[in-house]
């Protein structure tokens, strides 16, 4: 809903899109025929022109939107939605984590939530590429302009949520704003969004397991 209110308020301001050509020129080793009849290797100039990669290629906006060049603002708006992503997930998560030291009364709650955010942070440093790298590169392809209606979406509901203390997954809410951003652009890549429904089916009865199992062998006899 929020990509599509977004390109009507684009396409009225005027505001379109340009793709990138990147041409150069490289050097191709040809064989050159002799008057003897052999042939000799020479490397000769060749034109090349690249359109197919966003890697390559980067889709731009063209235009002004209030006075503001419109590449310019996505690109400033869309570090800002990242920004409320992560201060949501934040917010969401490390209340959740935090609750489970509330046994441990050696510290206070305060602290506790310090530690919890420390151990996310670092977690987060050291594992969590594959993660991200999933999130942004397999579920659709992006530009700019979508990716910062997907954090615009993801943030609103998990902040939301988490102020009037409402159980939700800040992953969950991302995905699912990632594949709303692909089945409008009719670019979502099933396969991986497949894997992705599948690890949390199976996460679910998984932990319920050993959280039991733990309990069995960890309560006062």
């Amino acid at each position: 809903m929020i990509y599509g209110i977004f390109r009507v308020v684009r396409l009225s301001s005027g505001i379109g899109k340009e793709m990138c050509i990147c041409a150069g020129m490289e050097l191709e080793v040809v064989p050159i025929p002799r008057p003897n009849g052999l042939f000799a290797a020479e490397a000769l100039p060749k034109l090349t022109i690249t359109a197919d990669h966003p890697t390559v290629c980067q889709q731009r906006y063209t235009g002004n939107f209030l006075g503001i060049g419109a590449g310019r603002l996505i690109d400033g708006l869309h570090f800002l939605s990242a920004a409320a992503v992560s201060f949501a997930r934040g917010l969401n998560d490390t209340p959740k984590i935090a609750a489970l030291l509330l046994i441990a009364t050696a510290l206070d709650i305060r602290w506790k939530l310090l530690v919890i955010g420390l151990a996310m942070a670092l977690g987060g440093l050291l594992n969590a590429r594959k993660v991200a790298d999933t999130m942004a590169n397999k579920i659709t392809e992006m530009n700019p302009g979508q990716g910062f209606a997907a954090n615009l979406a993801t943030a609103l509901l998990v902040n939301t949520a988490s102020f009037n203390g409402l159980p939700v997954s800040t992953t969950h809410v991302s995905v699912g704003a990632l594949l709303g951003i692909g089945i409008a652009t009719k670019q979502a890549k099933w396969k991986p969004v497949r894997n992705v429904f599948l690890s949390w089916i199976i996460t679910l009865p998984c932990a319920a397991i050993i959280a039991a199992i733990a309990y069995v062998i960890l309560r006062p006899r």
